[in-house]
């Protein structure tokens, strides 16, 4: 965006972003989606952000990669045909 990064801040927010994802870590290894076993809007409304960290120069992906249910779960929601069909529409959707 042009602005000027604070290291110190980027790294204080990847820090709770990891503790985010360590929660869904353990709710993800009791269930396929974020609220039970079916796809719903709280796993919709993580399309947009989540394929930020992947994408744009981020670089980002590794606080999905390293736990093994929150990267399946990605995988799973970010190959659906719809979200599919965003992305190659409009390439960095809008959060």
């Amino acid at each position: 965006m042009g602005i000027p990064q604070d290291p110190k801040v980027i790294q204080e927010s990847e820090a709770k972003l990891a503790k985010i994802f360590d929660i869904y870590e353990e709710r993800l290894a009791k269930s396929k989606y974020l609220a039970g076993d079916f796809f719903s809007l709280a796993d919709l409304r993580h399309l947009p952000a989540t394929h930020y960290l992947f994408f744009k120069g981020v670089g980002k992906e590794h606080l999905i990669r390293d736990r093994k249910h929150v990267s399946a779960w990605w995988d799973d929601i970010s190959s659906r045909p719809s979200w599919k069909f965003v992305v190659e529409h409009h390439p960095y959707p809008s959060f």
